[in-house]
């Protein structure tokens, strides 16, 4: 009986030691599985980092918005010392008079093409940016390109040409200075570009208000704009003179003082004076 005993606790024993060697077993499996998972979920993270990284890499790329400039154009780089035009066009403006001055202040970027043209693009706003961003991708492939499209896309804010006859409608104002009255008269010229002399001439002295220097082109009878001008600069100097001397103020002649009377005979022997 004590021998069945003894092989019964030997028996226990042994599956005891198989259950703790099955549980330690169990135990290893279960550390290695955290592991796994600790590694896993480590992983997950960092693609989900990434991920978000390069996310917010594109939402602050500087062409994230669609562009019609060709590859080449997108490739070129501004230099450092170019400035941009100060001209700005909003879409309500004439397109030759911008082109015209954003020609003028771009004079130092002549032989960079991509580069006028990406300048260009900075001085458009509002719904004349609009206009841009709306051409096909890699559409705009050279400045004389865009200049051409530019214009054709606002063609109807285009002013009319000027025509010499304008000048007919060039009259000197009430109150207006001769001098200024000559400037207003000078720009108009250079508007309607004309070459006319007698043309000239005869409007100028049609549109000047009566007045001595009218009647000094009437006996003059001079022939060109350039030598009413000369004629207008003399009267205007001397005019400014006149009027000089009229504003000054014309001392009055100092009284002499009055001489003391000689005292006669019987006024000394008596000591008076009448």
């Amino acid at each position: 009986m004590m021998q069945g005993l003894q092989e019964a606790v030997a028996a226990s024993r042994a599956d005891q030691e198989r259950i703790q060697m099955d549980l330690d077993a169990l135990q290893t499996r279960n550390e290695k599985l955290h592991r796994t998972n600790e590694e896993l979920r480590h992983g997950l993270r960092n693609q989900a980092w990434n991920r978000e990284t390069e996310e917010q890499e594109c939402a602050t790329s500087p062409w994230e918005f669609r562009m019609p400039f060709s590859q080449a154009i997108m490739d070129a780089v501004i230099p450092a010392t170019f400035v941009g035009s100060k001209a700005t066009f909003i879409g309500m403006e004439d397109p030759e008079a911008h082109l015209i001055a954003f020609h003028t202040q771009m004079m130092p970027v002549v032989g960079f093409d991509a580069v006028r043209c990406k300048l260009f693009m900075s001085t458009l706003v509002g719904t004349a940016m609009d206009w841009f961003i709306s051409l096909l991708d890699d559409y705009v492939t050279s400045f004389a390109q865009l200049s051409q499209l530019f214009r054709e896309q606002y063609i109807a804010n285009r002013a009319p040409p000027p025509n010499s006859y304008d000048l007919l409608d060039v009259r000197q104002y009430q109150g207006e200075s001769l001098k200024e009255f000559v400037n207003r008269f000078g720009a108009h010229v250079v508007k309607v570009n004309t070459k006319d002399e007698t043309m000239m001439v005869h409007v100028f002295r049609k549109g000047i208000c009566p007045g001595p220097f009218s009647e000094s082109l009437i006996r003059s009878r001079l022939k060109t704009f350039a030598e009413i001008r000369h004629r207008a600069v003399a009267h205007i100097a001397a005019e400014g003179e006149v009027n000089e001397k009229r504003a000054c103020v014309v001392p009055t002649r100092p009284r002499a003082p009055a001489r003391a009377q000689p005292m006669r005979v019987h006024e000394v022997a008596t000591g008076k004076r009448s």
